[in-house]
């Protein structure tokens, strides 16, 4: 009887796969929330205009102004009266002002050294950043002056300068005030009414002119100041050349609302303000130093004129290089 092979029976046991995680579900979750942002995102564009889109990148640029949302739209700093102004937003209004000023500062001061016609004088131009703003001084040379002797009639020199430096200064939309100074020699006697105080009046004029000529809007020019000789460049020497200038501020705005507000204006929409009568034009504020107010301040409209900004022809005697 042949041997009977043994019968072998072989059980498979199947395993069930190993757990494979969660991880795959965060990563399509990811990716529907980036779609969902996404979509979102084009929907904002599509439904919103310019005014607001800019409104809601100035929110998430700085936070802080979420306390100045008005009906959905944040204003910027530009668009908030001084009234509305908080101290912080003050405090960012100066930072950002200042900021401007030395740009235009050291834009002025390259395109000095760069401009031959300019370079030649640039021992007579004075750059400097003041509580008020840039101030700019074109001052008088012994052997180079800027007006002809005892008159506003302007030389070919300052109107080199002034037309230079105008487009520059009209880019900023900050104003301006022109200051007219003379040195200490007293004014011929043969003009009647006539003395320091209308010569450097007139000279800021001029200057004026010559400015709004090389491409300065008429509406940027605040105030024309004629300050005489009471705020001397030497101190130390009255008769010194150097006493006779022209100073221009680009205020900042913390001094432009200040002489806005002198003026009687006090931040008010300018059709609901009265022209002042020249009793109440305000006096003048110095911006050299500290001296007391002046009575020959010009308060300029933003509708300026364009007449010959010159004095009348005063008979000059060479004695005199007012």
């Amino acid at each position: 009887m042949a041997e009977l092979q043994p019968i072998i029976i072989k059980k498979i046991v199947k395993k069930g796969h190993a757990h494979h995680g969660g991880a795959w579900k965060l990563a399509y979750a990811d990716f529907v929330t980036a779609m969902m942002a996404f979509f979102l995102l084009m929907w904002l564009l599509g439904a919103t205009n310019e005014k607001t889109r800019k409104g809601i990148a100035e929110y998430f640029q700085d936070p802080y102004k979420a306390s100045m949302i008005d009906k959905g739209q944040v204003p910027s700093i530009d668009e908030i009266k001084p009234t509305e102004m908080d101290p912080q937003a003050e405090k960012i209004q100066a930072m950002k002002d200042l900021q401007q000023l030395e740009e235009l500062k050291e834009k002025i001061q390259e395109m000095i050294n760069e401009n031959p016609e300019l370079s030649e004088f640039k021992e007579q131009i004075k750059l400097e950043i003041t509580q008020e703003g840039l101030r700019i001084q074109i001052i008088d040379n012994k052997n180079m002056p800027m007006f002809k002797l005892a008159s506003s009639e302007t030389e070919p020199e300052i109107r080199v300068i002034l037309r230079a430096l105008a487009p520059d200064i009209n880019k900023l939309p900050n104003r301006i005030t022109i200051n007219g100074h003379t040195d200490g020699r007293p004014y011929p006697p043969n003009r009647k009414g006539y003395s320091n105080w209308e010569l450097s009046s007139d000279r800021a004029n001029a200057a004026r002119h010559e400015l709004n000529t090389g491409g300065l809007d008429e509406s940027k020019v605040l105030r024309i100041t004629g300050l005489a000789d009471s705020v001397a460049y030497n101190p130390n020497d009255f008769m010194d050349p150097m006493n006779r200038r022209i100073s221009i501020i680009v205020m900042n705005k913390k001094t432009e609302k200040a002489v806005l507000e002198s003026a009687g204006n006090n931040s008010i929409e300018p059709s609901n303000v009265s022209e002042p009568a020249a009793s109440e034009l305000p006096t003048a504020t110095v911006t050299d130093n500290a001296v007391p107010a002046l009575p020959t301040t010009q308060l300029a409209q933003p509708a300026a004129s364009n007449e010959n900004p010159s004095a009348p022809t005063s008979e000059t005697s060479s004695t005199h290089s007012k």
